[in-house]
């Protein structure tokens, strides 16, 4: 008995450990104006923990266009939310603490913004800050062909330690559906930042 009580006690505090983490964790998503906006969708559905949510101007057009939710659906997914021109906004200042930002999708306009240290918008503010404080930022890239200009500003920010990922899924899974696809790009994201998940078959 004694020992059935342990394990009993142990799961609780498993249970209760896991929770802690989740409460402390803080993730900054962005979704800027680029073909894709499910992947910052699912992201959203997917971490746990506090999110903080900016979609950019064109990307509130993109919403409605490409999938079934709507702007107000996309931002009651996030516990915070600011526009994109909200520059006195808590994560434009690198004194405000989290634990990792993503912008899914990202334009290439914006990566270049971000590769030359534009920052005249909140995402390109809040980036610029994730990269000076040296903290975890994922670039969920879409585009394709790339040119020469879009590689050297993918390079030089893969040189600071700014992760690329591009929207290019792996086909050992097989996917079945359009959604398939989708979590695996999520997936490999998620993967960045060590978080647990259960969006695709891994390779064994």
């Amino acid at each position: 008995m004694a020992e059935i009580g342990f394990h009993i006690r142990d799961s609780y505090r498993t249970i209760f450990y896991r929770w802690m983490i989740i409460l402390i964790v803080r993730y900054v998503v962005a979704i800027s104006g680029a073909s894709g906006a499910i992947y910052g969708i699912r992201l959203l559905q997917e971490l746990e923990g506090e999110k903080i949510l900016v979609i950019s101007r064109t990307a509130r057009e993109i919403i409605p266009a490409e999938t079934d939710y709507t702007v107000e659906q996309v931002e009651a997914m996030a516990d915070q939310v600011f526009d994109d021109d909200q520059m006195f906004a808590s994560i434009a200042s690198g004194s405000f603490r989290y634990d990792a930002m993503f912008v899914a999708p990202c334009s290439e306009s914006s990566v270049a913004k971000f590769a030359n240290g534009i920052a005249d918008t909140l995402i390109s503010r809040a980036v610029s800050v994730c990269i000076k404080e040296d903290r975890k930022l994922i670039l969920l890239v879409r585009e394709t062909p790339k040119s020469a200009i879009m590689l050297e500003n993918e390079l030089k920010l893969a040189r600071l330690g700014v992760r690329i990922v591009d929207a290019n899924p792996g086909f050992y899974p097989r996917p079945q559906t359009v959604d398939d696809i989708v979590d695996i790009v999520v997936g490999r994201c998620l993967d960045q930042v060590g978080v647990d998940h259960g969006l695709y078959r891994r390779w064994e």
